[in-house]
């Protein structure tokens, strides 16, 4: 932490420059006492941010740009200048340049989180297909992060005020799924997830609901053999090891009877199993939060949004969740370390 500023410095990616992820910023962040709580380095250039400033009305957002990132200004948004060339932005459209430019803020914050120059991180959404490159060959920020800070697994954890859902498999074909379903990564997830809970949510015993594989979580090996087989075996693992893991559930009887407010988490196979019924009832606070990491980092649970991109109509509420997230992770873990 920069021992200058007491509170937590939050660094911002401004993620694809074609999407909402600026806009969600200014709307943000227009706030002025949000300085009274942490101190923000956005990672982009100012001549981006005035861009989007114009296409959003009645917003006051005013910021101190900078290179230095010892030099920060605590009573305003930092602008980190990333890049100094001119931008050709085009809201709305998916090319090499919104990319180009999403990678090298990304990258920008990660070395700075790395080296402690900031001490949380918030990324505004990437698209998957215009940020591949030689030096970026990742479907997103998970897994860039799980490389690039050398940790051998982390867990997308999405959360709500009433519920958190996390993934065996992220962004997989459903094809793969079912081979990448093993005892193992299940394990992997479940002491990450059981970590997690404990420092970055004070939770000091968490319930964890492990759901099903297959239709009803296989009705006993009659339409599906891996929750016998794979999945079972697993939580008795993880019982074995006093953890107060359930299952297996049904995914579609266990969020319609309201089960997923029982647990502190669910663990769910693969991507649409959990963030549907996720992204159903967890509308406009959702958070993307990535466990296993020893550092800090959150996301809006939404991506890009091109259709509406530049437009001044994004909902901030999730973005701005997020932030306020990331800050409390930071303070639990704090609270953990010294306790």
């Amino acid at each position: 932490m920069n021992t200058n500023i007491k509170r937590p410095i939050i660094g911002v990616t401004c993620g694809d420059v074609n999407g909402i992820g600026i806009e969600l910023i200014i709307k943000s962040f227009t706030d002025t006492r949000i300085a009274e709580l942490c101190t923000l380095v956005i990672f982009a250039s100012n001549k981006v941010i005035n861009f989007y400033r114009k296409t959003v009305p009645d917003s006051n957002f005013n910021f101190y740009h900078t290179k230095d990132i010892d030099r920060l200004n605590p009573k305003q948004v930092n602008i980190f200048n990333c890049w100094d060339e001119e931008v050709n932005i085009n809201p709305g459209i998916l090319n090499e340049t919104g990319g180009k430019y999403a990678v090298k803020s990304l990258l920008t914050a990660s070395t700075f989180l790395k080296q402690g120059k900031i001490d949380g991180l918030l990324t505004a959404p990437i698209h998957k297909n215009n940020v591949q490159s030689a030096d970026f060959s990742f479907t997103g920020h998970t897994p860039f992060l799980k490389s690039y800070f050398g940790v051998s697994d982390v867990v997308m954890m999405m959360c709500a005020s009433n519920m958190r859902v996390a993934l065996v498999t992220e962004h997989v074909p459903i094809s793969e799924v079912a081979q990448r379903i093993t005892t193992e990564n299940i394990l992997s997830k479940l002491n990450i997830m059981q970590s997690s809970l404990q420092k970055d949510f004070d939770i000091s015993r968490p319930r964890i609901a492990v759901l099903g594989l297959n239709p009803h979580a296989g009705e006993r090996g009659l339409v599906g053999s891996e929750e016998e087989t794979i999945i079972k075996p697993a939580i008795r693992q993880a019982k074995d090891k006093d953890m107060l893991v359930s299952g297996t559930y049904s995914s579609d009887a266990f969020f319609a009877r309201g089960y997923h407010e029982r647990f502190d988490a669910v663990l769910a196979m693969y991507h649409d199993q959990g963030l549907i019924p996720f992204k159903s009832l967890a509308i406009g606070e959702g958070v993307n939060f990535t466990a296993g990491l020893n550092v800090v980092r959150t996301s809006p649970d939404h991506g890009v949004a091109f259709d509406i991109a530049g437009k001044g109509v994004a909902d901030h509420s999730s973005f701005l969740h997020a932030l306020y997230f990331c800050m409390d992770v930071i303070a639990n873990r704090k609270g953990y370390e010294e306790a």
